[in-house]
């Protein structure tokens, strides 16, 4: 099973975060809320996918990442669907 999200940077986003790494350095704030936004999404279409199948669980969840472009990345849920008491 997998899910994914793909999202692209925003201008207003990207100058603030800009900024903020120039000044202050060290963690950007604006960046992590845009991967858990992205995890979390990806998690959900992994989920949903899963429940579509009939699966009462997910095991060995993992995620990747990979640019897609310049500006835009994809967050990658996966792992195996199981269910876990007989057939219905």
């Amino acid at each position: 099973m997998h899910g994914n999200s793909v999202r692209a940077r925003a201008f207003g986003r990207d100058f603030v975060a800009g900024v903020r790494g120039f000044l202050e350095g060290g963690d950007i704030p604006e960046y992590a809320e845009l991967l858990a936004q992205s995890r979390a999404q990806a998690l959900q279409r992994l989920l949903d996918s899963a429940r579509t199948l009939g699966a009462d669980a997910v095991v060995a969840l993992r995620y990747t990442t990979a640019e897609v472009m310049q500006g835009m990345s994809e967050v990658l849920a996966y792992g195996t669907a199981v269910r876990l008491g007989p057939p219905q």
